[in-house]
């Protein structure tokens, strides 16, 4: 067993060096943060994490790679944090299967060989997407886990559990879900479920801080949505509630999807006088937006795809300590106490009027809605996750966890 690491080395080492995880999503590094960004970054403080950069499709852009290859930007990589970009010669096959299993095995082998390198002894595999189910017949490994942050048909229609996604709950040693409703269609395959929802950079979004200069000129009350705009939101709902509301002013914060049916929906806001479109923001400036909306907004369409998602915003808007509204999905339903939900234009009427109350807004509820999203702060929710990968691959080393909890922070740096 190794030696405890101490307080001087805890910046550049991990809590756990002889541990490393290679981890494969559909992201790469660099990409605007997701749910994978947040915990992957916070397990590095307690493990070596090798992040696998999707690899190019060989389908005309194999001979574009050789020629001008991604030089990943590692500047921004915690310390245990290493970055495997798979080289040109070993791109994404479809068929035949043998050549897609050999390059793939050779990623595999070029990520484990990185954690190797780094000395770790025991090796766990992080899966976030059932795609990578013949990762677990590729390589060896000490521990394998699959954790479900979508539903990852992205179906409006409720299907049933695919045959890989199955097989990958009924295989894994530990499967983690982030939704309620997720839990209960697909908690029942594995005994070592856990439930871990989403969770919040809280320092980043609860810490007070000026107007952005974009939002300075629009006068309140603000009605704010930060977050990619995409066909789940519901659109022609926020066209009505605008019309109907000349006095309020919508403000959208994010990256607009390429979807190709909210086009128009999407022009007839952009024509509104009370709409305003900020445009996409890096995860950092996004932090600033929440706190200085009047009323915040979660508006989804309610489908078989939306009632499984637990929204990545929720604690974000909580820790802002904002008035909160949103769609009636499952994940909202367990904040009903400080989370106004509706389902009809009515209903979202009245909800928006009634949080733009000055009771609302006072310091009690907004205490109560920072108390919320301090206890889904990342590194809490993340702590729970090292000590379940813990518990299963070499209990005795738990020791170490309550003693160096005070020498973790809280909050990670934004990117």
């Amino acid at each position: 067993m190794s030696a405890p690491a101490t307080p001087s080395d805890m910046n550049n080492s991990p809590l756990f060096p002889e541990i490393g995880i290679i981890t494969l999503t559909p992201d790469h590094w660099q990409q605007n943060w997701q749910t994978r960004h947040q915990i992957l970054s916070r397990l590095a403080r307690y493990f070596h994490v090798a992040w696998m950069n999707p690899p190019a499709d060989w389908r005309g852009t194999l001979r574009e790679a050789f020629k001008h290859p991604r030089t990943p930007d590692s500047t921004s990589l915690p310390p245990a944090l290493h970055l495997y970009q798979p080289e040109p010669w070993l791109p994404y096959f479809y068929r035949p299967q043998w050549l897609a299993d050999w390059t793939f095995r050779r990623r595999l082998e070029h990520a484990r060989n990185l954690l190797l390198q780094q000395r770790c002894r025991k090796i766990l595999l992080y899966l976030w997407r059932p795609e990578f189910l013949r990762a677990l017949d590729l390589i060896p490994y000490d521990l394998s886990c699959y954790h479900m942050d979508d539903e990852y048909s992205f179906s409006s229609a409720d299907l049933p559990i695919s045959g890989d996604e199955r097989h990958l709950l009924e295989r894994v040693n530990q499967v983690f879900i982030h939704s309620p409703a997720l839990l209960e269609k697909k908690g029942k395959f594995n005994t070592n479920t856990e439930f871990v929802p989403n969770g919040v950079d809280y320092l980043s979004f609860s810490r007070a801080v000026p107007p952005p200069a974009d939002i300075t000129g629009i006068p309140h009350p603000r009605i704010g949505y930060t977050g990619y705009v995409k066909k789940q939101l519901d659109l022609p709902l926020l066209l009505r509630l605008s019309k109907a509301n000349p006095n309020w002013q919508l403000i959208i914060v994010g990256e607009t999807s390429p979807h190709s049916e909210i086009t128009e929906s999407i022009g007839k806001l952009r024509a509104l006088p009370n709409v305003h479109f900020l445009g996409a923001k890096s995860t950092r400036e996004l932090a600033a937006y929440p706190q200085h909306f009047d009323v915040c907004i979660m508006p989804y369409v309610l489908d078989g795809y939306t009632r499984y998602i637990y929204p990545l915003k929720l604690h974000e808007y909580l820790a802002s300590g904002r008035p909160i509204v949103g769609t009636r999905i499952p994940s909202l339903e367990l904040f009903a106490a400080m989370i106004c939900t509706a389902e009809s234009d009515v209903q979202w009427q009245a909800c928006i009027a009634h949080q733009l109350l000055p009771e609302a807004s006072n310091p009690t509820n907004k205490d109560r809605r920072q108390s919320v999203a301090r206890q889904h702060d990342w590194g809490l929710l993340v702590e729970r996750i090292a000590r379940n990968l813990i518990r299963h691959v070499e209990p005795q080393l738990g020791v170490r966890l309550p003693s160096a909890r005070s020498e973790l922070p809280i909050s990670a740096t934004l990117p």
